[in-house]
């Protein structure tokens, strides 16, 4: 899967770094860094549970 954010919207609560850690961090700011925009299948739910948890809705899943 492809994933895609957008810091301009993120309010920076952490629910997909502590549900997708291999994926996604926090910048100095609280704000989501992006780690792997193309992560292993094996994170496919963890992905799909970060994108439903965010309160922005900053992050984008497109499936391959």
């Amino acid at each position: 899967m492809q994933v895609v954010v957008d810091k301009d919207v993120c309010l920076g609560a952490g629910n997909c770094v502590r549900t997708a850690p291999d994926v996604f961090d926090q910048d100095e700011e609280g704000f989501v860094e992006l780690l792997d925009d193309n992560p292993p299948s094996e994170l496919d739910e963890d992905l799909l549970l970060a994108r439903r948890l965010c309160p922005a809705r900053a992050i984008t899943v497109n499936e391959a």
